[in-house]
């Protein structure tokens, strides 16, 4: 029976939805660890919680041990086309946590569920992008000084939030989950270096092998997508802003250019950047008939679709599931008249939008580290300042010790004489 308030598209698909949960959870071990020690000591006892993340199965047992943990939770979507209505359905049916979420949901829809899970009076929000405590700080800003802390799951949110704390207006203390190595380094690197070729692929049916793959960005989740793109025959180009790490890819043995020059050749585009229209008119008037746009960045700002629709004198939606077609009037040539650009996913997360997201056992550590660090602001002895804070090292130790023991790997411990050596400055050569 459900005695819950909830949006989602059909309760009547939880069945599948507690599939795809139950199969997640078989490749999370260490958060099914945190669940146990939440389920005993109790973090979040008669806390209200508000989660605006990506509604998954692997976020789905994140709802769950926080639940387990005594939180009374409400989840919203962190992107209107990331939600697996299965999975929400299950949440809300199975598993008595309330969700606000449907998969393609308009943006006024977007923000009324955000408002819903604001409603909910939560004293702990955990956001994906910062949309949430975006709202509380203009909406919502009377509740902020209930609000005994947030996380933040990834990178552009972090450089909001930054924002705010510099210019002195932020009004709740942030827990930087995304800058946790047990996150950025994995997360980031191997899941969304996977996921979002994933995507790419489920929706176009493309061969990487011998095509020029274009990566706006180097970071994390560029050399992730580089080195599994280079690994299936693709040629990789690299374009950058940052001398560093222009200068690392050029010696990872990657092509490095301007988007400028990259766009002539590419056959395939994907940004990675967190930044403003990285992809914009110069660059798609120079691109070749056939070429294919994607984003994997968190927000649908990093290609310029207002300035790719201006130009195309037709747009044939879904010519393949989440595939538009931009039919373009070409430039200073007699043999052809237009050319197609063919941008994916609406310009949101393909990983997310037509791929499933990063897989369990990646998210297992992202998981654990955010639910972690939740507890560790349930428990604060003392209320943390408005600022943006660091994963407590702790908390990055015991989630790579368990990660790294559900493996079955052990490692090497130092010697009480090489203790010593690394602290002492007497012994030299």
């Amino acid at each position: 029976m459900i005695f819950m308030k909830y949006d989602i598209k059909n309760i009547k698909m939880s069945a599948g939805g507690k599939k795809r949960i139950e199969w997640a959870e078989k490749d999370m071990p260490v958060l099914g660890k945190v669940r146990e020690e939440f389920l005993n000591k109790k973090p979040f006892a008669g806390k209200k919680m508000a989660a605006c993340l990506h509604i998954t199965a692997e976020t789905a047992n994140l709802a769950r041990t926080l639940k387990a943990g005594g939180a009374d939770i409400v989840l919203c979507a962190s992107n209107p086309l990331s939600t697996q209505d299965d999975v929400a359905a299950a949440l809300v049916n199975d598993y008595k946590i309330s969700v606000f979420a449907v998969k393609g949901e308009d943006r006024k829809t977007y923000y009324k569920h955000l408002r819903a899970a604001l409603a909910h009076k939560p004293v702990i929000t955990m956001d994906d992008g910062a949309d949430l405590i975006s709202l509380l700080h203009s909406e919502f800003k009377n509740w902020a000084p209930r609000i005994l802390g947030s996380m933040e799951e990834t990178t552009t949110g972090v450089i909001r939030l930054k924002s705010l704390e510099e210019s002195g207006k932020l009004k709740v203390p942030i827990i930087a989950v995304n800058d946790a190595r047990t996150k950025n380094l994995f997360d980031n690197r191997y899941g969304t270096g996977q996921s979002t070729i994933d995507g790419i692929i489920r929706a176009t049916d493309i061969l990487l092998a011998g095509k020029n793959v274009v990566l706006a960005g180097y970071g994390w989740c560029g050399r992730g997508m580089a080195t599994r793109a280079r690994g299936m025959g693709a040629k990789v180009i690299i374009t950058e802003v940052d001398e560093i790490k222009a200068l690392e890819a050029a010696m990872d043995g990657f092509a490095v250019m301007s988007m400028s020059q990259a766009a002539k050749i590419g056959d395939l585009f994907c940004t990675l950047t967190g930044d403003i229209r990285v992809i914009r008119k110069e660059h798609f008037e120079v691109m070749k008939d056939g070429a294919i746009v994607c984003n994997s960045g968190h927000f649908d700002v990093e290609i310029d679709i207002p300035a790719l629709a201006k130009m195309a004198k037709k747009i044939n939606k879904n010519v393949r599931n989440f595939v538009d077609e931009y039919v373009i009037k070409t430039r200073n040539t007699k043999t052809q008249k237009h050319k197609n650009i063919y941008l994916l996913a609406q310009g949101r997360l393909i990983n997310l939008a037509a791929a499933e997201g990063h897989p369990a056992s990646v998210m297992d550590m992202s998981f654990s580290t955010q639910a972690l660090a939740a507890a560790y602001v349930a428990e604060s002895k003392k209320k943390l300042e408005n600022r943006v804070y660091n994963v407590p090292a702790d908390i990055e130790n015991q989630v790579a010790k368990l990660k790294l023991k559900s493996m079955g790997i052990e490692i090497d411990k130092l010697t009480p004489e090489q203790e010593k050596y690394l602290k002492s400055w007497e012994i030299g050569t």
